[in-house]
């Protein structure tokens, strides 16, 4: 799998606006009131949790972004999991102020992104006997998706699509208000480009029937049981791809691997993993 990588211009973007927001018309009074101006100071950043890491170029780009000159020593790399706590990650020195006003902003975006790399990481270990990736979906926080969705990587899972715009993804309400699964499938079919793949998605065997008449490039399994799923599979024999999705979490996720699907799907990985929690400790001053 080739190394994730996320665009320093979509890194710029966003932690300018979350500094922005965190700095307000004032700047950091805090430190202001309490820092002499030219005061420096050396600090460590460590989890205080097992888990992997993710977004430590994101937490670089904050601190700067705040001061140009402040220095962000790199003591491990994203993807690396870590099971001894307080283990250091970076080391970060320079303007005492400058370290303060960029702190929380960096913990929020690398504690948010190694908490989903932490939960991707755990899905992968439960499912690596089988076939099945793990990916992603579009639940995402808004304006977080890039940095999101490379969390997933780093947690050794892979992405879905990005957009609405990368790929044809067929769901319920598009099959009610299109007149059925035949229907749909031939509108995209018809409005497709050579490069663009497309995936229905059903909720019973009756349904796959359907689709294998029609033909599509994968199918979603959407709520289905396990049961249901292996038997669609079956059925399928190659024929396109499979993916599983609804509702997946820890305590389904093996069944659903074993029942022979390619891909899981699981919006928790992104919309309810619980931050990683690091912390940022003075190292000296």
């Amino acid at each position: 799998m080739n190394k994730p990588f996320l665009y320093p211009l979509i890194i710029e973007k966003a932690v300018r606006a979350a500094l922005e927001e965190d700095i307000g018309r004032a700047g950091d009074i805090t430190s202001i009131a309490t820092i002499p101006e030219t005061m420096q100071a050396r600090c460590v950043m460590a989890p205080r949790k097992p888990g992997t890491i993710c977004g430590l170029s994101v937490a670089e780009a904050v601190f700067k972004m705040v001061d140009t000159l402040v220095e962000f020593e790199y003591l491990a790399a994203d993807g690396d999991a870590f099971t001894k706590v307080r283990t250091p990650i970076a080391r970060i020195s320079g303007n005492a102020r400058a370290i303060l006003t960029a702190e929380r902003t960096a913990l929020n975006f690398i504690s948010h992104m190694s908490g989903i790399a932490t939960m991707t990481a755990r899905f992968v270990e439960m499912t690596k006997h089988t076939q099945a990736k793990i990916i992603d979906t579009r639940k995402t926080t808004p304006n977080l998706r890039a940095f999101e969705k490379y969390a997933i990587r780093c947690g050794g899972g892979l992405n879905h699509r990005f957009g609405l715009d990368d790929a044809f993804l067929i769901k319920d309400n598009h099959i009610a208000v299109c007149g059925g699964i035949k229907q749909a499938l031939q509108a995209c079919k018809a409005h497709a480009g050579h490069l663009l793949k497309i995936e229905i998605e059903i909720d019973s065997l009756d349904q796959l029937k359907e689709v294998l008449e029609e033909g599509a490039d994968a199918v979603l399994f959407d709520n289905m049981s396990p049961e249901q799923m292996a038997e669609g599979v079956k059925m399928i024999a190659g024929r396109m791809r499979t993916e599983a999705s609804g509702g997946i979490n820890a305590d389904s996720v093996k069944a659903v691997a074993e029942a022979g699907v390619d891909v899981i799907s699981s919006g928790a990985l992104t919309h309810s993993a619980a931050i990683l929690d690091i912390g940022l400790d003075i190292e000296m001053a």
